[in-house]
C-alpha cells in the first residue's frame, strides 16, 4: 500500500474540463497544463505523481477525447474514485493507464487528506482507519493499468518492452 494526497472535486466532471478543447491541436504537452483550470485553476500546476482524485457522479461525460484521461496520466494522476463514470470515459482511461475507482462513499474523501491505496483489496484507507471499498475490476484490467495502458499490455504479450 502507498499513501496518495486526495484531490476533490465535483459531480459531471466532462472531458472538456480535462481537455479544453483550445488546446487540443497542441498535443497532451500542450493540454496537460490546462486540465480542469476551468473547476481547479491550480490543478495541473499543483498536482504531484501519485494523487488521486475524488469526484462526484458522472465523472468523465462529454466527448469521447482520449486526451481527458491522458491529461491526467500525464500529470501523474495515480486513480480517480468516483460514485460513477461515463462508460466511454472508463473504458479511455484504463486503456490508458489510468486506474478509476468506483464506490458511492467517494464523496466522503476530503480534499488534501493521504489515502493508502490497496490494490489487491480494492480499498481506500483514511487517515482516520475507515476503508471505502470498491466495487471490484476485473483482472485485465487492472494488468493494463499495471502495465501503463493497453499498448503497453499488448508489447508486454508480444515479449516487447512496454
Amino acid at each position: 500500500m502507498s499513501s496518495h494526497r486526495v484531490w476533490t472535486l465535483g459531480a459531471d466532471i466532462d472531458t472538456d474540463a480535462m481537455a479544453p478543447g483550445g488546446y487540443m491541436k497542441l498535443g497532451i504537452e500542450g493540454i496537460a497544463p490546462h486540465c480542469l483550470e476551468a473547476v481547479r485553476p491550480e490543478f495541473a500546476a499543483s498536482v504531484r505523481p501519485g494523487a488521486v482524485i475524488a469526484a462526484g457522479p458522472n465523472f468523465g461525460i462529454g466527448s469521447s477525447r482520449e486526451q481527458a484521461p491522458a491529461a491526467l496520466v500525464y500529470l501523474g494522476v495515480k486513480a480517480v474514485i468516483a460514485p460513477s463514470f461515463s462508460g466511454l470515459f472508463f473504458r479511455n482511461a484504463f486503456n490508458l493507464g489510468l486506474l478509476l475507482l468506483t464506490t458511492p462513499e467517494a464523496g466522503q474523501l476530503q480534499e488534501g487528506e493521504q489515502v493508502e491505496l490497496d490494490l489487491q483489496a480494492l480499498t481506500l484507507t483514511r487517515p482516520n482507519g475507515q476503508r471505502l471499498v470498491c466495487e471490484p475490476i476485473p483482472a485485465f484490467l487492472l494488468d493494463m493499468v499495471a502495465t501503463g495502458g493497453l499498448m503497453n499490455q499488448l508489447r508486454k504479450k508480444q515479449g516487447l518492452r512496454p
